[in-house]
């Protein structure tokens, strides 16, 4: 029993000898407390963090001498020795630059921007904390080479490179290793719906191709967040904004943002996390009703009058064809629109997001080894601009993902759900509500009856229109009576786009990856293999594509490889060599190989010069392949090459067809005819064009356009990073050359008549005789564009044309007045293509030649106050949309914010305002003027 006793007692002694506790302060060089740094033991996952007031304890089961290595995002890292138990060690983190920190996305492995072998922006935890944005992703917008494409107060649309959209499927956005890409539209919905700003541990985004590692929508660049992990960041942390948005349209309205983020690890071995986020404002109004008919007309002035942010006045017909043939020589020739209903008439411009997310995180063997389940959920209401204006109300997306990680290699599995709400598209629903109240044939009978009435009296023609629009507009439901709502509830509700124009969907993504380094398996090189699969569950409806006979499925899979050597020419200089390739094959296309290599030279510790090929793809996306819509300016019909299958109409026909021709009084007409059998849309005009060369037989004007196929890039890039005499500069240059670009074309199809015969050799627009000569089908075809028996389509295809694109960027930081930060920043990106020669092809570059930005703070101007300033600056930009084209002028904005740190109550208090200057402007055609916004915000226990 004593030996037992004896035994039992130098074990315990054993044990407590071998826990370890080292514990101090960290400080910056300025002596301020550095809170959340990450102290951990050199070479294992064990750690801590710092406190809000810089103290850290760190227990660990090892017996001195081992080595800790303190650590903070944008400051240079320490090991200190610990030799002694217990141990106090103080630390002074000097701070780095920028180039000093590190970033994962570049090469899928750890390495300082400084190295990196491409370009590559982040945003960390200190520039989230003194951004003078509303919220961190609108101060991603001051990053050199970032666009920002504001759509409404909570959807904001990131870009590089140009080709903007509010749609963009050229641009990856990674939450965690998901997608935050709503199934339905393909593209992420800003931050509407994903993280929140207290778990936001860094964002990093790649400009240009990422296709070699990323895969196939990794084409104009990708953005990843990345949040904190409940094992190294525990506790409770919150925030509080509260203030106005304000707008000459909308007034002042109250803005709300709350976000809490709880977090506890109960052991070495398990941690969960859940966050909360909600935020409630009113959106910017969209008030443009400058007319699309004619520059400067307005409703008074023009007839036919078609305002931009005016819908149900697309509704328009010519007065004379439409009216009798024995009155027809009363009435002049001219075009007439109803009287449509404000954008402000059909939403209450409500912005809101709610959010959540959990996460679960297990460690069995309390090491690197990580097994995940992570699950979130959002919903929201904003406004979105695509082909037409979206009310996007009670929008939902969950995501859940399980994955098994390590510190050299991942394996995940997620899937991605949405349903649509009650969205609807504020442009269908305007002239379906002038529906309800009167048909349209109904509406123009009245017009013309009273306008030959009127005339008939001795009205001159101006005062005839007044009192035919008078009388037609009898009965008119006005916003605000109980009539009006009814009936918008009716068409917000009802699917199909003849009396409705709500959206229903239900898609899905099901996707997988895996990558593994073999870093500490090989010496002569880092090696990585990686892949991924992903399917698409497309499911609307028929309301967005072309699946009413049921939900359409296809799926991808991608494999790659990188292979990275560093190599050391001499003492002063080291030569960094990376090379990959990805092999990308989906179920409807061949497949394709996507290379990259790049050469890193760092000459001196202090200067990196860059060199780098990429060639990319990108498959084309849900919407370009099976989308099926049928808008204002025409049907969006995807080029997948099954379209036609999934996708048909019947048309009514005009008398005279049918009278003359032996039509019938319907035909139908599937998708297929705007690829197989169709002219380009400006035939019309060109047809009555007197100085037509009458010996050309019109083969130019035939359409047919392609089917769609995957669309290639091939990029080259020079950059250099370095640092001078207290100067950090970080410059790049690239040129990207595109092959089978993605893109509209706009082609109308005939309802009869063959386009493989069409020939206007002999036929003179001055001789309208001439048409006797002409072959049957191509009589049947110009008799088919004289009565309307066309349909306009916008598809989806590939130029023939090469289209190139090139650009610049430089950024200069340093530090004046000894404390005081200074940055700026210059971004050049031009359009290289001939418009002229290809009026019918939207290239959609939207994005201004030049960028100017600069930032201006200091973190520490005296004890717990700091203040930070930026200002930027666009050029003006032509902006090309299936909802409209237009040019957007010139525009600076000023955003500040002053901030004030209250250690005892582990809390700061900001106050801030977003285009302070109030100079309101937008970022795109037909999109709310952008106001401005003022806030205080009170954020506690966010190290």
């Amino acid at each position: 029993m004593k030996t037992l006793l004896k035994t039992m007692m130098l074990f315990c002694c054993a044990f407590c000898f071998a826990q370890t506790t080292v514990k101090g302060k960290i400080i910056d060089n300025n002596g301020q407390p550095l809170p959340g740094a990450n102290v951990i033991v050199s070479g294992t996952t064990t750690g801590t963090i710092s406190d809000y007031d810089g103290n850290y304890t760190l227990t660990v089961n090892q017996d001195p001498p081992f080595t800790i290595q303190i650590s903070s995002v944008g400051f240079e890292t320490v090991n200190q020795e610990v030799t002694t138990n217990p141990q106090t060690i103080d630390v002074t983190l000097v701070e780095g630059t920028e180039l000093d920190e590190i970033v994962i996305s570049a090469s899928r492995t750890p390495e300082r921007i400084f190295e990196s072998p491409v370009t590559v922006e982040r945003f960390g935890l200190k520039e989230i904390k003194n951004t003078a944005s509303a919220d961190f992703y609108g101060g991603l917008e001051n990053l050199k080479g970032v666009d920002i494409n504001t759509n409404s107060l909570t959807f904001k649309s990131i870009n590089t490179r140009g080709f903007a959209a509010f749609g963009n499927n050229r641009f990856v956005q990674l939450v965690d290793g998901m997608d935050n890409s709503a199934p339905a539209l393909n593209f992420p919905l800003g931050n509407l719906l994903g993280m929140t700003e207290t778990d936001v541990q860094s964002v990093e985004i790649l400009p240009g191709a990422s296709s070699a590692l990323y895969g196939a929508n990794a084409f104009n660049g990708i953005l990843f967040m990345r949040s904190k992990s409940p094992f190294d960041h525990a506790g409770i942390s919150g925030y509080v904004k509260r203030g106005i948005t304000s707008q000459e349209a909308a007034g002042d309205n109250d803005y709300t943002d709350v976000g809490v983020r709880m977090a506890h690890k109960f052991s070495d071995k398990f941690a969960a996390k859940i966050n909360f986020g909600y935020l409630k404002g009113t959106d910017w109004f969209a008030t443009n009703y400058d007319d699309k008919d004619r520059l400067g007309g307005t409703r008074e002035t023009n007839i036919n009058y078609d305002g931009v942010n005016v819908y149900g006045d697309n509704v328009t017909t010519n007065i004379r064809d439409a009216a009798p043939a024995s009155i027809q020589g009363l009435i002049p020739d001219v075009n007439v629109s109803r009287t449509g209903y404000t954008e402000t008439d059909l939403t209450d411009y409500n912005a809101e997001s709610v959010k959540a997310d959990w996460g679960l995180y297990f460690r069995p063997w309390a090491n690197d080894f990580e097994i995940q389940y992570v699950g979130k959920i959002g919903t929201g209401s904003t406004v979105y601009q695509g082909a037409q204006r979206y009310r996007i109300d009670n929008f939902f997306l969950q995501q859940h993902k399980l994955e098994f990680k390590g510190d050299n290699f991942f394996v995940r599995g997620y899937v991605t759900a949405d349903k649509a709400g009650d969205t609807y598209i504020m442009d269908v629903a305007g002239p379906n509500l002038l529906q309800k109240w009167k048909s349209h044939e109904d509406w123009f009978g009245q017009y013309i009856e009273t306008f030959v009435g009127a005339t008939l009296g001795g009205a001159t023609e101006a005062e005839a229109h007044v009192a035919a629009r008078g009388v037609a507009e009898t009965g008119r439901y006005e916003p605000g009576t109980r009539e009006f709502q009814q009936a918008f509830d009716q068409v917000t509700s009802q699917t199909s786009f003849l009396t409705g124009s709500a959206i229903r969907d239900n898609s899905q993504i099901y996707h997988g990856d895996a990558n593994y380094n073999f870093g500490d398996m090989v010496e002569f090189a880092e090696i990585q293999l990686g892949g991924s699969y992903r399917t698409y569950r497309l499911n609307s409806f028929g309301t967005i594509y072309a699946d009413e006979n049921g939900p359409i499925t296809y799926s991808e899979l991608g494999l790659y490889t990188q292979l990275q050597k560093t190599l050391e020419v001499n003492e002063n200089l080291e030569l960094k060599l990376t090379g990959s390739i990805r092999y990308d094959k989906s179920e409807l296309f061949d497949a394709f190989l996507s290379p990259r290599l790049s050469a890193g030279l760092t000459v001196n510790e202090n200067h990196n010069f860059r060199v780098s090929y990429q060639s990319g793809f990108r498959n084309p996306d849900t919407q370009s392949l099976y989308i099926g819509l049928e808008t204002a300016l025409g049907t969006l019909v995807g080029g997948a090459s099954d379209i036609g299958e999934r996708f048909e109409r019947p048309y009514s026909v005009s008398q005279f067809a049918q009278n003359n021709l032996g039509q019938p009084s319907s035909i139908t007409q599937t998708a297929a005819a705007a690829y197989t059998n169709s002219l380009f849309v400006s035939v019309a005009g060109e047809l009555t064009n007197e100085d037509r060369d009458v010996s050309s037989n019109g083969s130019n004007f035939i359409g047919n356009s392609n089917f769609v196929k995957p669309e290639r890039v091939s990029s080259f890039e020079v950059g250099y990073r370095g640092k001078i005499k207290g100067f950090v500069i970080d410059a790049s240059a690239y040129y990207n050359s595109y092959n089978d670009f993605l893109a509209n074309e706009s082609v109308v199809a005939p309802l009869y008549g063959d386009v493989s015969n069409f020939n206007l050799t002999g036929y003179d627009p001055n001789n309208p005789g001439s048409v006797a000569g002409l072959n049957s089908d191509t009589q049947q075809i110009l008799a088919a564009l004289d009565n309307g028996d066309v349909n306009v389509y916008q598809t989806y295809t590939n130029s023939e044309e090469s289209v190139n694109s090139y650009g610049a960027a430089i950024a200069v930081s340093t530090k004046v007045f000894k404390d005081f930060d200074l940055s700026a920043n210059y971004t050049y990106a031009h359009l290289d293509f001939d418009v002229k020669a290809n009026p019918d092809f939207r290239t959609s570059f939207n994005t201004p030649d030049h960028k100017v930005k600069a930032t201006f703070g200091n973190t520490d101007l005296f004890t717990n106050f700091g203040f930070n300033v930026a200002w930027r600056w666009s050029d003006n930009y032509y902006w090309e949309s299936s909802f409209g084209d237009g040019e957007v002028p010139a525009f600076h904005v000023l955003d500040a914010q002053v901030n004030y740190r209250i250690p005892s109550l582990k809390s700061s208090i900001k106050v801030g305002a977003v285009n302070l200057l109030q100079d309101e402007y937008f970022t795109a055609f037909g999109t709310g003027l952008i106001g401005s916004q003022y806030y205080v915000s009170w954020t506690i226990n966010n190290l």
